[in-house]
């Protein structure tokens, strides 16, 4: 762009300026993932780098940085943008494997990213075994949901860097609206009774969550005072063990076995803990996507949410397995627009500047809805590769909220689940149990009836 070129603008949603307000040195809201390459050659780490930031600085998402303001936060692309500045490379110990890489992405996945920059990093890590490298992606929420992510990720990989940028969606002029709405008078009417539903809508999410407000229990470790140190737990599970698992019991969705796997491996955790796990509820909180598949690019979020129990008290795989399914189609039959989990829509409804002043405070509340994040990201079916090399494993990250010590990230490719495991350091030493676990849950629920 040119010094005489306006670099281009665009308005934060209320909901992303939430996720912006809940930031904390210690407890950062960026999205990742980490994805693993298998070349056929050593590894060019220079031309790695390169190549990198020159697809990154293709991608006119990326060049945008914040400017803040209390009346009207926004994007504004960055005069002084340089993508070289953003690609960070690292060596793990040779010859590393995926413990060495999860040691090293944890650490990365700590660091706040520099709100004086566009929000996004990528980090390539090399010095694995058998000509493997990594790429760690980080970028802000408030910038990116999880299927924008993985829209902004793949843009990076050879098949898809000619794709051309996604004209964001621009935002109507208010007093071309007004004059519109008092020149069209049905429209007026349209208007008002939409904005009557929405309040309803928004009263009885808020009625829901107050009623499944709940004192978290004191001595669960899935609460804990907010650490800047994590770790990173990176699982993959055959997708073929799951699928037969769904079709054993009787059917439910692939998301329904990962998660009744998920309560398995808690089950297990917390009593090789010593915690009875009769006295140790587990909610999760399973964020829903409200992006309509034909509905325009916008680059803002559009999240919403279920709350459902993983039921740790139940001793019988089978038995959790349909609870959680039973749980689920009850949820995705009321919608995302409705319940205690849908409260990210009350978010984007509420005014910036009150996000500015209450957002921080009500992070702080998490527990008292949920335990744990459990999001499943979409990845599209395809092959790819970097620079010629394949595209192996890809294990999403999520963000870890303030006053939790674990958050969960669940991604299908190819033939394997992927499932990415952060976790508060100082309050989950153990998290190479819990990761343990995972496969034992997956080869309980085959065994089981």
């Amino acid at each position: 762009m040119s010094a005489t070129e306006t670099p281009s603008r665009s308005e934060l949603t209320p909901l992303d300026w939430a996720f912006l307000c809940m930031e904390h040195e210690d407890a950062p809201m960026h999205v990742g993932a980490v994805a693993v390459f298998r070349a056929e050659r050593p590894v060019d780490r220079d031309r790695l780098r390169r190549l990198l930031a020159e697809r990154a600085g293709r991608i006119g998402r990326l060049r945008m940085r914040l400017e803040r303001s209390w009346l009207q936060p926004h994007w504004r692309e960055a005069r002084d943008f340089d993508a070289t500045e953003h690609v960070y490379d690292h060596e793990v110990p040779t010859p590393g494997g995926r413990e060495e890489l999860a040691v090293l992405t944890s650490e990365l996945v700590a660091d706040p990213l520099d709100q004086r920059r566009p929000l996004w990093e990528l980090h390539l890590i090399t010095g694995l075994a058998d000509n493997r490298f990594a790429v760690l992606m980080k970028f802000h929420h408030s910038l990116v949901d999880g299927h924008d992510a993985v829209e902004v990720g793949v843009r990076l990989l050879d098949e898809f860097t000619d794709l051309t940028d996604t004209p964001a969606a621009t935002s109507p002029n208010p007093l071309d609206e007004a004059l519109g709405l008092i020149r069209r008078p049905e429209k007026l009417v349209g208007a008002l009774r939409g904005t009557l539903s929405k309040s309803g809508e928004s009263l009885g999410i808020a009625a829901s969550v107050m009623r499944n407000v709940r004192i978290p229990v004191q001595s669960s470790p899935m609460h804990a005072s907010t650490s800047p140190a994590r770790r990173l737990g990176l699982v993959p599970i055959d997708l073929a063990d799951i699928r037969r698992i769904r079709t054993r019991h009787g059917g439910g969705t692939t998301n329904d076995v990962v998660l009744a796997v998920i309560a398995g491996a808690l089950r297990r955790w917390l009593a090789a803990r010593g915690a009875d796990v009769d006295e140790v509820p587990v909610r999760a909180l399973i964020p829903v996507c409200r992006r309509r598949s034909n509905q325009p690019r916008s680059g803002n979020n559009q999240l919403s949410g279920y709350l459902c129990g993983l039921p740790v008290d139940e001793p019988d795989p089978a038995s959790r397995l349909r609870t959680i399914r039973e749980e689920m189609s009850a949820n995705k039959s009321a919608g995302p627009m409705r319940g205690p989990g849908a409260f990210p829509v009350l978010a984007g409804r509420l005014p910036q500047l009150l996000h500015h002043l209450a957002t921080p405070l009500v992070a702080q509340g998490a527990p008292l809805l949920f335990d744990t994040m459990v999001t499943n990201v979409p990845l599209p079916r395809f092959h790819a590769a970097l620079d010629g090399a394949e595209v192996a494993e890809l294990f999403p990250v999520a963000p870890l909220a303030a006053g939790q010590a674990l958050s969960i990230a669940v991604s299908q490719f190819r033939d394997t689940v992927h499932i990415g495991v952060q976790a508060n350091r100082a309050a989950l030493p153990d998290l190479e149990k819990l990761t343990e676990a995972l496969p034992q849950a997956v080869a309980e629920l085959s065994d089981g009836t």
